[in-house]
């Protein structure tokens, strides 16, 4: 564990070594609340609209926002750098486990995460976004988005340590876009079409909208929260375990 704090540090300080790379991970969120918002939100005044409790349609687009900044995590490319200019042989030679070059970068994804999804939910505060459910609730928001932050970053680096290619990895981070307008991310998912209403059931990621979006509108739902931790937590265990077999078998 003290090796993937160590890897972690080290994958923060590059990291802050670089903030112009984080700038995108700032703006695609905040352009895609202004432009849904933009689209949609005199469709759904606050006053005639149940779904969303008194609220603007920008809080109801919030989750939206926040899960694409979530998924713009920079490990796996950073990895592949590690791998092109020979560091990964280097650290695997050395006395840590594989298991902490793994969690090491997860873990700095964590915190970046909680500081972007900080931003963008202050960011998104003039648009009309409360937080229903006060700090906590805020707190609970921001940890669920790093989570996911965590599995999707385990994802792409998954991909990293199979391909050992940066435009193969980067491709694969479109995975995302599909499953993210496969959600109810326009209105709730009993509002959607009875093909788009399956898709969106069987769909992860839904489950992670609906626990942040109902901490925004509705206070704390328990079931509808405790179903968005469930998932992020089986998907990041599945997604580290899949990364620590490939890292063991890399040759």
């Amino acid at each position: 564990m003290s090796s993937s704090l160590v890897l972690g540090q080290r994958a923060i300080r590059e990291a802050l070594r670089a903030p112009d790379a984080l700038l995108p991970t700032l703006f695609i969120p905040l352009f895609f609340l202004v432009v849904n918002v933009g689209q949609a939100g005199r469709i759904f005044p606050s006053n005639d609209t149940a779904f969303l409790h008194g609220q603007s349609y920008a809080a109801f687009q919030l989750p939206n926002s926040l899960l694409i900044a979530a998924s713009f995590g920079s490990a796996a490319l950073y990895l592949v750098e590690e791998i092109e200019g020979g560091y990964l042989d280097k650290l695997r030679a050395t006395p840590v486990s594989r298991a902490s070059i793994v969690l090491g970068r997860l873990f700095a994804e964590f915190v970046k995460s909680l500081v972007v999804s900080t931003l963008v939910v202050v960011l998104a505060l003039p648009f009309g976004a409360r937080m229903a459910s006060g700090f906590a609730g805020f707190l609970a928001l921001i940890v669920l988005m790093a989570l996911w932050a965590m599995v999707f970053s385990g994802f792409m680096q998954l991909v990293a340590l199979k391909t050992r290619s940066a435009a193969a990895t980067q491709s694969a981070g479109l995975v995302f876009f599909p499953l993210l307008f496969l959600t109810p991310n326009f209105v709730p998912r009993e509002l959607l079409t009875r093909p788009m209403e399956i898709a969106a059931t069987f769909n992860p990621v839904t489950y992670i909208m609906e626990g942040s979006r109902s901490l925004i509108l509705e206070g704390f739902e328990l079931a509808s929260v405790a179903r968005g931790f469930v998932v992020v937590a089986l998907a990041g265990a599945a997604m580290i375990a899949l990364s620590i077999r490939s890292i063991n078998r890399y040759d």
